[in-house]
């Protein structure tokens, strides 16, 4: 009895180490795949450039992220830099990104699903947080935010809600930000829930937020 008891418990464990296995991407197994952005084969990711034709373009690109950007209306602007815009970041599970935030701007509620965020402010001052998920109390939807300054560091776990905030009315920030991932990926909340295409029925939504149907009408046009 005991010895099957033993051989269960190993077999959910080899079962739970098999799935956790495959639950992320593979390290690679050569020392690049650069993408081949022309080739008409689609697979998770991209197909391997010819090595033969590698050179030292394919791991470049003159980005200026020391320059500052023009915001958006909600005050922030992404520069991303993934496998779209340097194909030689293809399996390698990393992209950078860097963030202008206008004074009171805010790069505001969204989530990344295939990477987790690792965030340095340059200049200025933000207010950061995120959401976790819908885990049993009492951590359900946990709040969890800091006040970060220029040196600052701070971390967005892989697929939660997260936001950065200038609280400054007078001075713009700057965040440099790395992510695990070639193609993370950008859902923002507002966006998706209020302005996708087509539009998410009104009946739903006010249902969820437990709002007026005419709240969500007025919401959705603006978005």
């Amino acid at each position: 009895m005991a010895s099957s008891s033993s051989f269960l418990l190993l077999a959910v464990l080899l079962a739970l180490v098999s799935w956790q296995a495959t639950a992320s991407d593979p390290s690679p197994l050569q020392d690049f795949c650069v993408a081949d952005m022309n080739s008409p084969v689609r697979v998770n990711g991209f197909v391997c450039k010819n090595p033969m034709e590698v050179n030292a373009d394919d791991f470049f690109k003159a980005a200026a992220l020391d320059k500052p950007r023009v915001t958006n209306k909600v005050g922030s602007n992404v520069t991303l830099i993934n496998v779209m815009q340097i194909a030689g970041l293809n399996t390698l599970g990393i992209s950078i990104a860097r963030i202008d935030y206008a004074p009171l701007g805010q790069n505001p509620p969204h989530t990344h699903p295939r990477a987790t965020e690792i965030l340095t402010v340059l200049e200025g001052t933000l207010y950061v947080g995120f959401v976790t998920s819908n885990q049993p109390a009492p951590n359900r939807n946990k709040f969890l935010s800091k006040v970060l300054n220029k040196g600052d560091v701070f971390v967005f776990p892989v697929g939660l809600i997260h936001f950065q905030f200038n609280p400054n009315p007078h001075k713009p920030a700057v965040a440099i930000a790395a992510l695990s991932s070639q193609n993370p990926g950008a859902i923002t909340i507002a966006n998706a829930v209020f302005g996708s295409d087509p539009q998410i029925s009104d009946d739903v939504l006010a249902k969820a937020f437990q709002v007026e149907k005419n709240t969500i009408d007025w919401l959705q046009p603006v978005i």
